[in-house]
């Protein structure tokens, strides 16, 4: 597989989250980054028997910069803010129609 195809097809396994969604939620439980972080450990522990996290600086891209992030990582942060994943998920991420590309 081509570099550019594999790269694609990595690019395609990530999710786009709305940063805003999940920066209300946690502001809403009155949280900080660091309080999330172990919010997130907490129900990952009690889910799977696995201390799994994210890290603040991964929170903060989520919110501020639209990181994309594997549906595995979407499930956890999920499970921290005691929400449904698709919640978090940015509108028409997961939509079965192809995107249109904009040219402004």
């Amino acid at each position: 597989m081509p570099a550019r195809a594999r790269s694609e097809a990595r690019r395609s396994d990530l999710v786009l989250l709305d940063g805003l969604s999940v920066r209300r939620r946690r502001h809403a439980l009155g949280w900080s980054s660091r309080d999330l972080v172990v919010a997130i450990e907490s129900a990952s522990f009690a889910s799977t028997g696995l201390k799994r996290t994210l890290s603040p600086s991964q929170i903060q891209s989520i919110e501020e910069r639209g990181e994309r992030i594997p549906y595995e990582q979407v499930l956890l942060l999920a499970g921290g803010l005691d929400c449904d994943p698709i919640d978090l998920i940015a509108e028409g991420e997961l939509s079965s129609r192809p995107s249109q590309l904009r040219t402004h």
